[in-house]
Protein backbone atom coordinates (compact mmCIF):
# COMPACT_ATOMS: atom_id res chain seq x y z
CA UNK A 1 0.00 0.00 0.00
CA UNK A 2 1.33 3.71 -0.99
CA UNK A 3 -0.46 5.68 1.11
CA UNK A 4 1.95 6.20 4.10
CA UNK A 5 0.49 9.66 4.38
CA UNK A 6 -0.62 12.64 6.79
CA UNK A 7 0.78 15.04 4.57
CA UNK A 8 2.47 17.08 7.07
CA UNK A 9 4.61 18.97 5.86
CA UNK A 10 2.06 17.09 6.49
CA UNK A 11 2.69 15.56 9.41
CA UNK A 12 0.82 12.89 8.25
CA UNK A 13 -0.27 13.59 4.92
CA UNK A 14 3.10 16.38 4.43
CA UNK A 15 1.06 15.03 7.20
CA UNK A 16 0.47 14.15 2.36
CA UNK A 17 0.49 14.58 2.13
CA UNK A 18 2.20 17.33 4.31
CA UNK A 19 1.00 14.14 2.61
CA UNK A 20 -2.76 14.77 2.11
CA UNK A 21 -1.20 11.85 0.37
CA UNK A 22 -1.85 11.16 -1.59
CA UNK A 23 -3.21 9.12 -0.82
CA UNK A 24 -2.84 3.82 -1.10
CA UNK A 25 -2.67 2.32 -4.44
CA UNK A 26 -3.31 4.36 -7.75
CA UNK A 27 -7.08 4.91 -7.19
CA UNK A 28 -9.84 5.91 -9.21
CA UNK A 29 -13.18 4.91 -11.25
CA UNK A 30 -12.95 3.70 -14.78
CA UNK A 31 -12.73 5.61 -18.09
CA UNK A 32 -12.93 2.24 -19.95
CA UNK A 33 -12.70 -1.42 -18.90
CA UNK A 34 -13.22 -2.80 -15.83
CA UNK A 35 -9.51 -4.13 -16.52
CA UNK A 36 -8.24 -0.96 -16.68
CA UNK A 37 -9.79 -0.49 -12.92
CA UNK A 38 -7.80 -3.17 -11.71
CA UNK A 39 -4.60 -1.95 -12.47
CA UNK A 40 -5.40 1.48 -11.72
CA UNK A 41 -5.72 0.33 -8.21
CA UNK A 42 -2.61 -0.68 -8.21
CA UNK A 43 -0.95 2.24 -9.15
CA UNK A 44 1.23 3.80 -6.44
CA UNK A 45 0.42 7.16 -5.48
CA UNK A 46 3.60 8.76 -5.42
CA UNK A 47 5.79 12.31 -5.19
CA UNK A 48 8.12 13.72 -7.83
CA UNK A 49 10.53 11.14 -8.18
CA UNK A 50 9.38 9.09 -4.82
CA UNK A 51 7.02 6.56 -3.92
CA UNK A 52 4.50 7.90 -1.72
CA UNK A 53 5.17 4.69 0.17
CA UNK A 54 8.68 5.84 0.48
CA UNK A 55 7.70 9.10 1.25
CA UNK A 56 5.18 8.74 4.30
CA UNK A 57 7.85 6.35 5.19
CA UNK A 58 10.17 9.34 5.43
CA UNK A 59 7.26 11.16 7.03
CA UNK A 60 6.56 8.86 9.62
CA UNK A 61 10.03 8.23 10.62
CA UNK A 62 11.04 11.75 10.98
CA UNK A 63 8.13 12.70 13.61
CA UNK A 64 10.58 12.94 16.28
CA UNK A 65 12.29 15.60 16.02
CA UNK A 66 15.66 13.77 17.35
CA UNK A 67 16.21 10.06 16.10
CA UNK A 68 17.21 8.08 18.70
CA UNK A 69 20.14 5.20 18.34
CA UNK A 70 22.85 6.63 15.21
CA UNK A 71 22.92 10.10 14.73
CA UNK A 72 21.53 11.54 11.81
CA UNK A 73 23.83 11.40 8.95
CA UNK A 74 25.91 14.16 8.39
CA UNK A 75 26.34 16.09 4.32
CA UNK A 76 29.77 14.51 4.72
CA UNK A 77 28.70 10.88 5.41
CA UNK A 78 25.46 11.52 3.09
CA UNK A 79 27.73 11.88 0.09
CA UNK A 80 29.86 9.11 1.22
CA UNK A 81 27.29 6.70 1.17
CA UNK A 82 25.53 8.01 -2.22
CA UNK A 83 29.29 7.46 -3.67
CA UNK A 84 29.53 4.13 -2.56
CA UNK A 85 26.49 2.21 -1.66
CA UNK A 86 23.36 1.44 -3.95
CA UNK A 87 20.03 4.05 -4.06
CA UNK A 88 17.78 1.55 -2.00
CA UNK A 89 20.70 1.64 0.94
CA UNK A 90 20.90 5.48 1.10
CA UNK A 91 17.41 5.99 1.19
CA UNK A 92 16.95 3.20 3.47
CA UNK A 93 19.77 5.36 5.94
CA UNK A 94 18.46 8.15 5.50
CA UNK A 95 14.64 7.13 6.20
CA UNK A 96 16.21 5.37 9.63
CA UNK A 97 17.79 7.78 10.39
CA UNK A 98 17.55 11.26 9.16
CA UNK A 99 20.24 14.35 8.15
CA UNK A 100 21.67 16.72 10.56
CA UNK A 101 20.92 19.32 7.76
CA UNK A 102 17.80 21.13 5.88
CA UNK A 103 18.22 21.37 1.96
CA UNK A 104 19.59 23.97 0.48
CA UNK A 105 19.99 24.78 -3.69
CA UNK A 106 23.41 24.16 -2.44
CA UNK A 107 23.99 21.08 -0.99
CA UNK A 108 21.51 19.73 -3.70
CA UNK A 109 23.86 20.43 -6.35
CA UNK A 110 26.77 18.74 -4.41
CA UNK A 111 24.35 15.84 -3.52
CA UNK A 112 23.99 15.29 -7.45
CA UNK A 113 27.80 15.85 -8.60
CA UNK A 114 27.98 13.01 -6.13
CA UNK A 115 25.00 11.41 -8.83
CA UNK A 116 22.80 11.63 -6.42
CA UNK A 117 19.06 10.51 -7.74
CA UNK A 118 15.90 12.22 -8.03
CA UNK A 119 14.76 9.94 -5.33
CA UNK A 120 17.87 10.41 -2.85
CA UNK A 121 17.40 14.26 -3.06
CA UNK A 122 13.17 13.99 -2.04
CA UNK A 123 14.25 11.69 0.48
CA UNK A 124 16.77 14.07 2.23
CA UNK A 125 14.52 17.23 1.52
CA UNK A 126 11.58 15.39 3.82
CA UNK A 127 14.06 14.28 6.27
CA UNK A 128 15.48 17.73 7.43
CA UNK A 129 15.81 19.06 11.03
CA UNK A 130 12.94 21.63 9.83
CA UNK A 131 11.04 19.45 8.32
CA UNK A 132 11.06 16.90 11.05
CA UNK A 133 10.61 19.67 14.07
CA UNK A 134 7.39 20.91 11.90
CA UNK A 135 5.93 17.28 11.36
CA UNK A 136 6.51 16.73 15.02
CA UNK A 137 4.44 19.82 15.94
CA UNK A 138 1.91 19.38 13.42
CA UNK A 139 0.90 15.76 14.49
CA UNK A 140 -0.49 16.71 18.55
CA UNK A 141 -1.93 20.06 17.37
CA UNK A 142 -1.93 23.72 19.30
CA UNK A 143 -1.60 23.26 23.11
CA UNK A 144 -1.01 19.37 22.89
CA UNK A 145 3.05 19.20 22.28
CA UNK A 146 3.83 18.62 25.23
CA UNK A 147 3.46 15.97 28.22
CA UNK A 148 4.36 18.53 31.14
CA UNK A 149 1.24 17.46 32.83
CA UNK A 150 0.77 13.64 32.29
CA UNK A 151 2.10 11.21 35.20
CA UNK A 152 5.89 10.23 34.05
CA UNK A 153 5.41 6.90 33.58
CA UNK A 154 2.32 7.64 30.78
CA UNK A 155 4.30 10.22 29.51
CA UNK A 156 7.43 7.85 29.03
CA UNK A 157 4.90 5.34 27.06
CA UNK A 158 3.95 7.99 24.91
CA UNK A 159 7.13 9.55 23.97
CA UNK A 160 8.24 5.80 23.14
CA UNK A 161 5.23 5.60 20.47
CA UNK A 162 6.52 8.72 19.31
CA UNK A 163 9.85 7.82 18.16
CA UNK A 164 9.17 4.21 17.20
CA UNK A 165 10.31 3.54 13.98
CA UNK A 166 9.22 -0.15 13.38
CA UNK A 167 5.32 -0.16 12.68
CA UNK A 168 5.06 -3.33 14.12
CA UNK A 169 6.29 -2.40 17.57
CA UNK A 170 4.39 1.26 16.84
CA UNK A 171 1.82 -1.05 17.12
CA UNK A 172 2.21 -3.03 19.72
CA UNK A 173 3.07 0.29 21.90
CA UNK A 174 -0.06 2.01 21.01
CA UNK A 175 -2.23 -1.15 21.84
CA UNK A 176 -0.33 -1.59 25.34
CA UNK A 177 -0.67 2.64 25.80
CA UNK A 178 -4.54 2.06 25.18
CA UNK A 179 -5.16 -0.77 27.81
CA UNK A 180 -3.09 1.05 30.51
CA UNK A 181 -4.41 4.16 30.06
CA UNK A 182 -8.13 4.63 28.43
CA UNK A 183 -8.22 7.96 30.34
CA UNK A 184 -5.55 9.87 28.48
CA UNK A 185 -5.65 13.03 27.00
CA UNK A 186 -3.21 11.75 24.20
CA UNK A 187 -5.04 8.77 23.75
CA UNK A 188 -6.68 10.03 20.45
CA UNK A 189 -3.28 11.08 19.54
CA UNK A 190 -2.08 7.36 20.54
CA UNK A 191 -4.56 5.95 17.62
CA UNK A 192 -3.36 8.70 15.34
CA UNK A 193 0.30 7.02 15.37
CA UNK A 194 -0.91 3.18 15.36
CA UNK A 195 -3.23 4.26 11.87
CA UNK A 196 0.74 5.70 10.39
CA UNK A 197 2.04 2.35 11.50
CA UNK A 198 -0.79 0.30 10.06
CA UNK A 199 -0.63 2.68 7.11
CA UNK A 200 3.12 1.32 6.34
CA UNK A 201 2.02 -1.83 6.66
CA UNK A 202 -0.67 -1.73 4.20
CA UNK A 203 -3.43 -2.43 6.25
CA UNK A 204 -6.12 -0.05 5.06
CA UNK A 205 -9.15 -1.78 7.63
CA UNK A 206 -6.48 -1.07 10.43
CA UNK A 207 -6.02 2.69 9.15
CA UNK A 208 -10.12 3.39 8.88
CA UNK A 209 -10.88 1.45 12.63
CA UNK A 210 -7.90 3.40 14.41
CA UNK A 211 -8.67 6.94 13.21
CA UNK A 212 -11.92 6.40 13.53
CA UNK A 213 -11.60 5.17 16.83
CA UNK A 214 -9.10 8.77 17.30
CA UNK A 215 -11.61 11.18 15.81
CA UNK A 216 -15.01 9.49 18.13
CA UNK A 217 -12.36 10.62 21.00
CA UNK A 218 -11.15 13.70 19.38
CA UNK A 219 -12.99 15.08 15.88
CA UNK A 220 -10.96 18.33 15.80
CA UNK A 221 -7.21 15.66 15.53
CA UNK A 222 -6.06 17.19 12.68
CA UNK A 223 -3.43 13.83 12.20
CA UNK A 224 -6.32 11.28 12.12
CA UNK A 225 -8.52 13.52 10.05
CA UNK A 226 -5.41 13.45 7.05
CA UNK A 227 -4.61 9.97 7.71
CA UNK A 228 -8.57 9.07 7.57
CA UNK A 229 -9.51 10.82 3.76
CA UNK A 230 -6.18 9.72 2.66
CA UNK A 231 -7.60 6.10 2.75
CA UNK A 232 -11.23 6.25 2.38
CA UNK A 233 -11.94 7.67 -1.47
CA UNK A 234 -9.61 4.92 -2.25
CA UNK A 235 -11.03 2.38 -4.71
CA UNK A 236 -9.47 -0.72 -2.67
CA UNK A 237 -11.26 0.72 0.30
CA UNK A 238 -14.62 1.16 -1.17
CA UNK A 239 -14.92 -1.64 -3.03
CA UNK A 240 -14.30 -3.71 0.21
CA UNK A 241 -17.56 -2.12 1.63
CA UNK A 242 -20.10 -1.77 -1.73
CA UNK A 243 -23.10 -1.66 0.93
CA UNK A 244 -21.40 1.34 2.35
CA UNK A 245 -20.20 3.42 -0.13
CA UNK A 246 -22.08 5.86 -0.64
CA UNK A 247 -21.70 6.47 3.02
CA UNK A 248 -18.04 6.45 3.13
CA UNK A 249 -18.28 8.92 0.48
CA UNK A 250 -20.28 11.27 2.33
CA UNK A 251 -18.08 10.94 5.45
CA UNK A 252 -14.73 11.54 3.40
CA UNK A 253 -16.15 15.02 1.75
CA UNK A 254 -16.87 16.12 5.56
CA UNK A 255 -14.00 14.98 7.30
CA UNK A 256 -11.88 16.51 4.27
CA UNK A 257 -13.91 19.96 4.65
CA UNK A 258 -13.14 19.62 8.47
CA UNK A 259 -10.05 19.49 7.60
CA UNK A 260 -9.57 22.42 5.72
CA UNK A 261 -11.31 24.43 8.26
CA UNK A 262 -8.95 23.26 10.78
CA UNK A 263 -5.35 23.87 9.07
CA UNK A 264 -5.54 27.56 9.79
CA UNK A 265 -5.95 26.93 13.36
CA UNK A 266 -4.31 24.10 14.13
CA UNK A 267 -1.03 24.73 11.72
CA UNK A 268 -0.10 27.93 13.36
CA UNK A 269 3.45 29.99 12.86
CA UNK A 270 6.65 28.81 14.14
CA UNK A 271 9.30 30.99 15.95
CA UNK A 272 11.94 32.31 13.85
CA UNK A 273 9.50 31.32 10.51
CA UNK A 274 9.22 33.85 7.99
CA UNK A 275 5.26 35.01 7.01
CA UNK A 276 6.32 33.54 3.42
CA UNK A 277 7.63 30.02 4.63
CA UNK A 278 4.44 29.93 7.34
CA UNK A 279 2.15 30.36 4.24
CA UNK A 280 3.94 28.07 2.24
CA UNK A 281 3.65 25.52 4.59
CA UNK A 282 0.02 26.07 5.16
CA UNK A 283 -1.16 26.42 1.63
CA UNK A 284 0.92 23.03 0.94
CA UNK A 285 -1.16 21.58 3.52
CA UNK A 286 -4.30 22.61 2.18
CA UNK A 287 -3.45 21.14 -1.05
CA UNK A 288 -2.81 17.60 0.48
CA UNK A 289 -6.76 17.99 1.01
CA UNK A 290 -8.25 19.11 -2.01
CA UNK A 291 -6.41 15.90 -3.74
CA UNK A 292 -8.49 13.32 -2.05
CA UNK A 293 -11.68 15.86 -2.73
CA UNK A 294 -11.02 15.42 -5.76
CA UNK A 295 -11.14 11.84 -5.44
CA UNK A 296 -14.17 11.67 -3.54
CA UNK A 297 -16.13 13.68 -6.23
CA UNK A 298 -14.28 11.59 -9.09
CA UNK A 299 -15.39 8.41 -7.05
CA UNK A 300 -19.13 10.06 -7.16
CA UNK A 301 -19.22 11.11 -10.80
CA UNK A 302 -18.61 7.27 -11.86
CA UNK A 303 -21.79 5.87 -9.62
CA UNK A 304 -24.21 7.97 -11.82
CA UNK A 305 -26.52 5.60 -13.32
CA UNK A 306 -27.02 7.22 -16.38
CA UNK A 307 -23.28 8.13 -17.27
CA UNK A 308 -20.88 10.24 -15.16
CA UNK A 309 -22.33 12.88 -13.62
CA UNK A 310 -20.90 16.12 -15.01
CA UNK A 311 -21.83 18.33 -12.03
CA UNK A 312 -19.15 16.25 -10.00
CA UNK A 313 -16.98 15.81 -12.51
CA UNK A 314 -16.96 19.14 -13.03
CA UNK A 315 -16.07 19.69 -8.38
CA UNK A 316 -13.28 16.70 -9.30
CA UNK A 317 -11.78 18.81 -12.15
CA UNK A 318 -11.83 21.97 -9.43
CA UNK A 319 -10.38 20.15 -7.02
CA UNK A 320 -7.23 18.27 -8.66
CA UNK A 321 -6.76 21.62 -10.49
CA UNK A 322 -6.41 23.53 -6.73
CA UNK A 323 -4.28 20.55 -5.53
CA UNK A 324 -1.68 20.69 -8.59
CA UNK A 325 -1.54 24.33 -9.16
CA UNK A 326 -0.68 25.69 -5.10
CA UNK A 327 1.32 23.05 -3.88
CA UNK A 328 4.66 23.61 -4.23
CA UNK A 329 5.64 20.12 -5.83
CA UNK A 330 2.49 18.99 -7.61
CA UNK A 331 1.85 15.22 -6.70
CA UNK A 332 1.77 13.71 -10.35
CA UNK A 333 -1.09 11.08 -9.19
CA UNK A 334 -3.20 14.33 -8.80
CA UNK A 335 -2.34 15.51 -12.74
CA UNK A 336 -3.49 11.77 -13.11
CA UNK A 337 -6.56 11.98 -11.57
CA UNK A 338 -7.50 15.18 -13.38
CA UNK A 339 -6.61 13.49 -16.47
CA UNK A 340 -9.20 10.28 -15.65
CA UNK A 341 -11.55 13.26 -15.29
CA UNK A 342 -11.54 14.93 -18.09
CA UNK A 343 -11.59 11.67 -20.06
CA UNK A 344 -14.41 11.11 -18.48
CA UNK A 345 -16.24 14.70 -19.56
CA UNK A 346 -14.70 14.02 -23.26
CA UNK A 347 -12.33 17.10 -22.77
CA UNK A 348 -9.66 15.69 -24.58
CA UNK A 349 -7.19 18.48 -24.94
CA UNK A 350 -7.34 18.89 -21.31
CA UNK A 351 -7.17 15.42 -20.21
CA UNK A 352 -3.88 14.69 -22.63
CA UNK A 353 -2.59 17.68 -20.70
CA UNK A 354 -2.94 16.40 -17.40
CA UNK A 355 -1.45 13.31 -18.45
CA UNK A 356 1.13 14.62 -20.02
CA UNK A 357 2.21 16.85 -16.49
CA UNK A 358 1.84 13.43 -14.78
CA UNK A 359 4.34 11.41 -17.18
CA UNK A 360 6.94 14.29 -16.64
CA UNK A 361 6.68 14.67 -13.20
CA UNK A 362 6.18 10.24 -12.75
CA UNK A 363 9.32 10.21 -14.23
CA UNK A 364 11.28 6.90 -12.82
CA UNK A 365 7.86 5.63 -11.31
CA UNK A 366 4.71 3.40 -12.59
CA UNK A 367 2.23 6.92 -12.86
CA UNK A 368 4.87 7.77 -15.65
CA UNK A 369 3.33 3.77 -17.52
CA UNK A 370 0.47 4.50 -16.69
CA UNK A 371 0.31 8.26 -17.94
CA UNK A 372 1.63 6.80 -20.99
CA UNK A 373 -0.49 4.56 -22.12
CA UNK A 374 -3.60 6.98 -21.32
CA UNK A 375 -2.00 10.00 -23.66
CA UNK A 376 -2.13 6.87 -26.80
CA UNK A 377 -5.76 6.59 -25.54
CA UNK A 378 -6.52 10.36 -25.38
CA UNK A 379 -4.76 10.81 -28.55
CA UNK A 380 -6.78 8.02 -30.71
CA UNK A 381 -9.76 9.40 -28.84
CA UNK A 382 -9.08 12.64 -30.05
CA UNK A 383 -8.77 11.03 -33.65
CA UNK A 384 -12.10 9.65 -33.31
CA UNK A 385 -10.60 6.21 -32.87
Amino acid sequence: MKIKQIFWVLAVFAFASVLWAQRGGMPGPTTSQSTQQQQQQQMPVQTPGLTRDQMQEIQNKAKAAVPQGPHPLSEKELTKEIKSLPEDKVIKDVMDLGVDFDMTPAIEKKLRKSKATDQIVEAVRQAGPTVRSKMAKLSMGPGQGGTQAIPKEEAQAWDAIKVELDPDKAIGLVDDFVKKYPSSILLSYAYSFGASAYQQKGDLEKVAEYTSKSLKLKPDNLMSLMLSIGILPLPQYLNAHPADRAKILQEAEAEANRALELIPVQVQKQPREVDADFKRRQTDLTSEVHGPLGMIHLELASDALAGPDKAELAKAEEEFNTAVTTASRANPSDYFRMGEAYMLDSKWDDALKAFTMASALGQGSMIKTYADQRIIEVKKKKAGG
